[in-house]
């Protein structure tokens, strides 16, 4: 799980960025880097290793000053925690940059095929490979985005990409393939945001979408226009009016992450089951599970998957369903059941 924060509007990126990557440091504090594209019209990166504020002393001892930049923070998956490891990643020519939350599995295939045609690796990364293949993509001609789809119909693998470029100096261009973290879109007034988690932005902007498996998006100050991976167009793009406040959503008071989901269970689950649950008639109404009584008696087992802390919360489900329903419960990790070939049916 990494952290991403990007930026395009009239304010500086570089500090919007940083702030957005504080309030996101617990999705990645193996290392930490920002690409912008600076006055000079080039593609300007910092990065170091270990947590946020490394890199945040590094920005202070060579600042970088752009109005579009991308920014990451990184759990390691390819590659060991060092700076060379640590995102965002350049293409051969160095002007196109990529960020990267997610997993290639066929990254090795990937690599010595590019390697092979004379491509050199600056890093241990599979997002690497990312990188140089949308560049080896743009300069067999086309624009940015074209170049985008061609590479990353070639991965293998949940992934969520953010691509920044001095050759198309005014976009970002983000997509995301499976269920790798969330990609959320904000717009602002003439500015733009792009993050993998709402606290990254909230204190930007209320006015947020999301983006779904295969799809893409570009990003300008302008606003945003939506697309499917084979390039055709999404116009009805829902965007919601997010009501959460910056204080509750940041880490505030509490030591780390983990200590504030704590103390918030009792909030969390208030939030959740309100609308939900009538107190005084003692019923409970689902709207958005689509299945009717019947349906529900029809039913013989339930499966549930989930990812972190999400699992554990899985486990709760299994012992109240199983207690109150009397149906077996099986709780699966998300990132092991895609492969496996688990036994369902209708009744599942």
């Amino acid at each position: 799980m990494c952290g991403i924060v990007g930026y395009v509007g009239p304010r500086a990126a570089t500090p919007i960025i940083l702030e957005g990557l504080q309030r996101l440091e617990y999705r990645g504090y193996d290392s930490a880097g920002l690409a912008v594209i600076e006055a000079n019209g080039h593609v300007a990166v910092r990065r170091d290793a270990g947590k946020l504020h490394n890199l945040i002393r590094r920005v202070e001892e060579a600042p970088i000053t752009g109005q579009i930049g991308v920014g990451h923070t990184r759990w390691a998956t390819h590659g060991p925690p060092t700076a060379r490891n640590a995102h965002p990643h350049r293409d051969k020519s160095g002007e196109i940059v990529v960020v990267q939350n997610g997993i290639v599995e066929n990254f090795l295939p990937l690599r010595n095929e590019l390697l092979a045609e004379g491509y050199e690796f600056q890093s241990d990364t599979d997002t690497e490979v990312i990188v140089q293949l949308i560049g080896r993509e743009y300069a067999r001609g086309g624009a940015l985005e074209d170049a985008v789809r061609r590479a990353l119909h070639l991965l293998h693998g949940p992934s969520a990409v953010v691509v920044l470029s001095s050759f198309e100096p005014e976009k970002l261009i983000i997509a995301r393939l499976g269920n790798a973290g969330g990609v959320v879109v904000g717009y602002g007034e003439g500015e733009m945001f792009i993050a993998s988690d709402i606290p990254a932005i909230l204190e930007h902007t209320r006015l947020m979408s999301f983006l779904e498996n295969r799809e893409m998006v570009v990003v300008t100050e302008a606003g945003a226009r939506y697309s499917d991976l084979e390039g055709a167009p999404l116009a009805d793009k829902e965007i919601h009016n997010i009501p959460w406040d910056p204080i509750s959503a940041a880490k505030g008071p509490y030591r780390h992450f983990m200590q504030k989901e704590i103390f918030d269970q009792p909030n969390a689950i208030t939030d959740t089951i309100r609308g939900r649950v009538d107190f005084i008639t003692g019923e409970v109404t689902l709207a958005d599970l689509h299945l009717d009584d019947a349906a529900v008696r029809a039913l013989n087992k339930v499966t549930i998957v989930a990812c972190g802390t999400s699992y554990y919360a899985g486990l709760v489900g299994k012992f109240l369903i199983e207690n109150l329903a009397r149906l077996p419960v099986e709780v699966d990790y998300g990132s092991e059941y895609r492969y496996r070939q688990p036994i369902l049916d209708e009744r599942t």
